[in-house]
């Protein structure tokens, strides 16, 4: 690997350091504002959670619902590997690392592929 090759690369493993490090921050601070609520709320955080509907997360963050936080704080935990996978897949088409993009494609696929038999499964 050339010098800017390497010099590229580390850039890349820099910035999907700081990315993850963001999401888990965010993501942890959303579970913990969640439980808070439940245990305010008198919820026992072990009873059972409540039914993803995304169309009410707004909503309960706005209303301060802690299914809206522990369902916004998840959804940021199953971001982090596609975020990570998405910005190495940027990373690899600029230095046009072909072999690379299509296995960052592949795994991508294999990610959109999970998800969406999951919410069929679940229809």
């Amino acid at each position: 690997m050339n010098r800017p090759a390497l010099a590229s690369a580390l850039q890349a493993e820099r910035l999907i350091g700081r990315v993850l490090t963001g999401v888990t921050y965010l993501a942890v601070g959303l579970l913990l504002i969640g439980v808070a609520l439940l245990i305010a709320a008198g919820i026992s955080p072990t009873s059972g959670g409540p039914v993803l509907d995304l169309g009410r997360v707004p909503s309960d963050l706005i209303a301060l619902r802690p299914a809206g936080f522990l369902w916004l704080g998840l959804l940021a935990v199953i971001a982090a590997p596609i975020l990570r996978v998405s910005v190495a897949l940027v990373a690899y088409a600029r230095d046009d690392d072909r072999l690379m993009v299509g296995v960052a494609l592949s795994i991508l696929l294999v990610i959109a592929i999970a998800i969406g038999s999951a919410v069929v499964s679940t229809v």
